[in-house]
This record gives structure tokens, sequence and C-alpha cells, in this order.
């Protein structure tokens, strides 16, 4: 097993939605058995419409920028509903190779989850996948008023964890993800569950097993200037 490394001084941040969980296909699939309940048929497009984006834009995507609070709300909710349905049999082997291991490692660091997913899909996946522990704190998209690419989430998740954030490694899997960490000033692993490539990542890996992983940590030194 890799050695461990995150020096004082430093924190991590972990997406979500392809960086815990590599679920952005079953999202894919929900999204487009959703939609025909109503006639509408996105086609290839769908997965680009709602990869990296919060939900309330998703549904404006899909349904039309005139829907009330509560119509978005409501389309947002029953869709994921269908999403955890669809989720929770496959749950275990939708984890990113090696996400609980590296997590455990890393058990009592400074370690954040920032992540667009609605409340409901964060604590399925936390709960129901035993990870929440590991994470001293969570901010999902209901409690920043912009969601990625705005830099709001990872500005929130350094602040509760006490951390400058130029000190602060984000893990993303998103376009829109990338454009938030670096527009946050923080450090960047890509994962490529989602993209072959992630422009504007510092290491990209293809999951947690990765060798180079732990040694990139440890070559990381906080900026205190």
């Amino acid at each position: 097993m890799p050695e461990a490394w995150l020096r004082p001084g430093m924190a991590m941040v972990l997406d979500m939605d392809g960086v815990i969980v590599d679920s952005n296909p079953l999202h894919t699939q929900a999204w487009t058995l959703y939609n025909r309940r109503f006639g509408i048929d996105a086609g290839a497009t769908t997965a680009d419409r709602m990869y990296g984006l919060r939900n309330d834009e998703i549904v404006r995507d899909f349904f039309g920028p005139r829907l009330s609070p509560e119509e978005v709300a409501a389309h947002g909710a029953a869709k994921e509903e269908l999403f955890r349905e669809m989720l929770g049999p496959r749950l275990a082997e939708t984890l990113v190779p090696g996400v609980r291991e590296f997590l455990q490692r890393h058990a009592g660091k400074p370690v954040g989850l920032a992540t667009n997913a609605e409340p409901a899909n964060v604590d399925f996946v936390l709960d129901r996948a035993g990870l929440r522990a590991y994470f001293r704190v969570v901010v999902d998209g209901s409690q920043v008023r912009h969601a990625k690419p705005h830099p709001e989430i990872y500005l929130r998740a350094a602040e509760l964890l006490s951390a400058a954030p130029r000190n602060c490694i984000v893990f993303e899997d998103s376009f829109s993800g990338v454009e938030a960490a670096r527009a946050a000033g923080a450090r960047i692993v890509g994962l490529r569950t989602t993209h072959r490539e992630l422009p504007g990542a510092h290491l990209e890996i293809d999951d947690f097993r990765c060798p180079q992983l732990e040694a990139w940590l440890r070559a990381q030194v906080p900026d205190g200037s």
C-alpha cells in the first residue's frame, strides 16, 4: 500500500460525480429516461448538456427558461429519485477504483467534498458507501449561490477547512469543475473518468490507484506567502 502524504497546511477537496463515484453515464441514462416522459429527446447531446452543471441549470436547458422555481425543483427531484433507484443496486461497483482505499489512507486529514450535486444524492452516496466519516466538510450545490464553473464552492470548502485556496488540492473530472478550481487558485488533480484530457489540471490520473498520485501529493508544499 502506498504511503499517504499530505503536508501540514495542505487540504484536499473532492468532487463527487466522476471522482468518488463514476456516475455520469448513469446520470445521462436517468435524464434520457426522465425526459422521454415529457416527449423530450436530446439524443447524443444529453451528456454534454448536463456534465458539470447544477440541476436548476440542466432543467431549464431541457424544459425551457420560463419554469417557476417550484417546477424546476420538482423536475430535478423526480429525476434524482430515478437516478438513485438506478444507482442503488450498483453503487459499490460504480465507486471510482481505489477511492475508498485512498480516503482510508488519508483518514483524519483535512479532506472536504464540494459538488454541484443535490443534497439527497450526496447523502445517498456518502452514507450508502460508508464514506461520510472521511470528510470534515461537505458543500453541495444548494449551499452556494453560484454553481461551478464559478469558484464559490471551492472557496467555501477551503474556508471551512481553514486552508488557503492556493493550498487546496482539488480532484475534478469536468471542464467546469477544473475551471472553478483554477479560478479559486487551487491545485488540481484531474480524473479521466469523464474526459480523456482535462486542460488546466496539474496532474491527470485514471483513478486513485495511479502510482504517481501519492508521490505528487508528497511534493506539494504549502505556500505561506
